[in-house]
């Protein structure tokens, strides 16, 4: 249940932030909502809109709880049942100040940001003396969103409506008064015509019967006067005079009456011409008004149908861009992963560089390749960036849309008041509209291209991918093969194994476990440019069994680079009492006819980077 305690335009000094400040006619409204389901609840509503901008909202919802935390900051010293009139008090007091030059009590809108949009905002009663500006009241209003700017302007059309309907009423009721009027006037006029009828038939009847009357007495006394003649003339004279006075007295009567009748004749005449104008005239307003009423309602349902496609594009266009968003901030994790994997391999270089100053040009090459990286990742940084300046371009453009397309849908409501100047706003309009959707399809384009750029950039990601993981399974390779020379030193076989297309079987039959006539040779993939190393030494037959150490770790790299990608350590399976085998490798030819397996990735040919 809503009962409205206070609804008034009052002026407002408004206050924001990097602006000026300015005084505006805004209505305030006082009303109080009480709810008995499930509890008995009542609630003060503070509402600020403005009549010329149906998107001008400001809502505060103040319950006793609220109340009480308010009582506290502010040191209010009314209970929560008597702030309303308190609070009405104080607005009338803003009201009777308002006019004068320096008021006493003004009102304050008070906002922290640059415009009145979407922040909060606070309302001040303050009271001015010369010594300082005194705040009786803060209120903090929030700014009306989406729901509640609807259904403010539910409630709008729905006054107006009511509003039209009373007017109609009320046509309605003077027509009928009009007519009603009319036919008493027309009725009147008719029994004024009659009574004037009646009268001259009467005023005619009498002037026949006098003249009648006349001529019969004057014939008598004729007769009479020849008769006595002397006797009586004078007396005839009399009587002839004071019959002549008395008609002319009836005539001028009668005369004077029918001059009466006729002016209020011409009055009622007159008074029916006017009334029948008039009547025309109100028709014809109501016509007027009734297709202007038709007309409107059509605008403002196209007009609404306008702002319903504009607001589906640019929540649309709103999707894209957050969607663009997250690409650009995995596509800046991958490339933040991918230089940590960088400086991973960097790293391992070194460490190999360290260990064995024979592969220095091969680990050069590497790193001349991760430098490379390096770069395109740089290069992929800054398009990056610089896709990023433009999706903040992209969004400044959509603000600047929205701004547009609100003043816009203010200009509609202003029509909606200002009937007179509808043609040129509409112009207006229209030419707005035209400009919109040019620059939303320059701006679908910049997208496009934006998504083309986006897409090569995960390409050339992809092939950065690929290229570091090849160059990670090189550098696993090399450590397996420094691992099983250095296994081999400290064996103390004392030779470089050549790899056959098949493998010498170890002989079971001897408890000795000697490998017999064995030559290994490691056979690195290198550049085609470089001449693979040999040495052969010769295995000493003795009759101590070669054991593997158990204990030693692989020098090189740590285990965790060795373990990436499924790799294993470069130990041999056990065969028999113990000892190992080695797996079979081809020989590196120069013609390339047979393919160049690798021991961590069968049926694959490991890459090496071109010098």
């Amino acid at each position: 249940m809503t009962e409205e305690l206070f609804c008034k335009v009052v002026s407002i000094v408004i206050k924001c932030k990097d602006c000026e400040d300015r005084r505006a006619g805004v209505r305030l409204t006082v009303e109080t909502h009480s709810s008995s389901n499930p509890i008995h609840k009542k609630d003060l509503v503070v509402r600020l809109s403005d009549d010329t901008d149906p998107f001008f909202l400001y809502n505060l919802t103040l319950g006793e709880e609220d109340f009480q935390s308010l009582k506290n900051q502010q040191g209010l010293l009314v209970e929560f049942s008597a702030f309303p009139q308190r609070f009405i008090d104080l607005l009338e007091q803003c009201l009777a100040e308002q006019e004068k030059n320096v008021p006493r009590f003004l009102l304050q809108l008070l906002s922290s940001s640059n415009g009145l949009d979407c922040m909060p905002a606070s309302l001040n009663i303050i009271e001015t003396n010369p010594f300082k500006h005194l705040v009786h009241l803060s209120l903090k209003l929030l700014a009306g969103n989406d729901s509640d700017v609807k259904k403010y302007l539910a409630t709008c059309m729905k006054n107006v409506k009511l509003e039209n309907c009373t007017l109609k009423e009320k046509l309605q009721k003077t027509e009928e008064d009009l007519s009603r009027r009319l036919c008493v006037t027309q009725q009147a006029l008719a029994d004024k015509s009659k009574e004037l009828d009646k009268l001259r038939n009467e005023w005619t009847s009498q002037s026949t019967l006098l003249t009648s009357r006349h001529t019969q007495e004057i014939t008598a006394e004729r007769e009479k006067a020849l008769q006595i003649q002397t006797q009586y003339q004078l007396q005839y004279e009399k009587q002839k005079k004071e019959l002549e006075s008395s008609s002319s007295r009836t005539i001028q009567h009668l005369e004077a009456r029918v001059t009466e009748l006729e002016a209020t004749n011409k009055d009622l005449t007159e008074r029916k011409y006017k009334s029948e104008s008039c009547i025309r005239e109100l028709k014809g307003k109501l016509a007027g008004l009734e297709e202007e009423y038709h007309r409107i309602k059509q605008e403002v349902a196209s007009f609404r149908r306008e702002n319903a496609t504009l607001d589906s594009e640019c929540h649309e266009k709103e999707k894209l861009i957050n969607q663009l968003k997250t690409r650009t901030a995995v596509l800046e994790q991958e490339v933040k992963d991918k230089e940590q994997v960088v400086n991973r391999t960097v790293d391992a270089c070194e460490n190999a560089q360290e260990h064995k100053k024979k592969l220095e040009e091969s680990l050069e090459l590497k790193q001349l390749q991760t430098g490379k990286l390096e770069a395109t990742v740089k290069s992929l940084s800054e398009e990056l960036i610089k896709a990023n300046e433009i999706i903040k371009k992209l969004q400044t453009d959509m603000k600047k849309l929205m701004e547009k397309i609100k003043l816009k849908n203010a200009v509609t409501m202003q029509q909606e008041k200002l009937l007179g100047e509808k043609d040129q706003a509409l112009q207006k309009e229209t030419l707005e509209l035209t400009n919109i959707k040019h620059a939303l399809k320059i701006k679908e384009e910049e997208v496009l291209k934006l998504q083309e750029q986006l897409d090569s950039t995960v390409q050339k990601l992809e092939e950065s991918k690929q290229l570091l993981k090849t160059n990670e399974n090189v550098i696993n390779w090399l450590n397996k093969q420094l691992n099983e020379n250095k296994i081999a030193s400290l064996q103390g076989t004392q030779a470089l194994y050549e790899i056959p297309s098949s493998i010498k079987a170890v002989s079971t039959t001897s408890n000795l476990g000697v490998m017999q006539n064995s030559q290994v040779r490691i056979n690195l993939n290198l550049p085609s440019d470089c001449t693979p190393v040999t040495e052969q030494r010769s295995i000493p037959t003795t009759s101590t069994p070669i054991v593997p150490p158990t204990s030693c770790d692989p020098v090189g790299l740590d285990m965790k680079y060795l373990k990436k990608n499924g790799c294993v350590p470069a130990k041999g399976p056990k065969v028999g009492n113990g000892h190992t085998t080695v797996p079979a490798r081809p020989t590196l030819t120069k013609s390339g006819s047979s393919p160049i397996l690798s021991a961590y990735f069968p049926g694959q040919q490991p890459r090496l980077p071109a010098s």
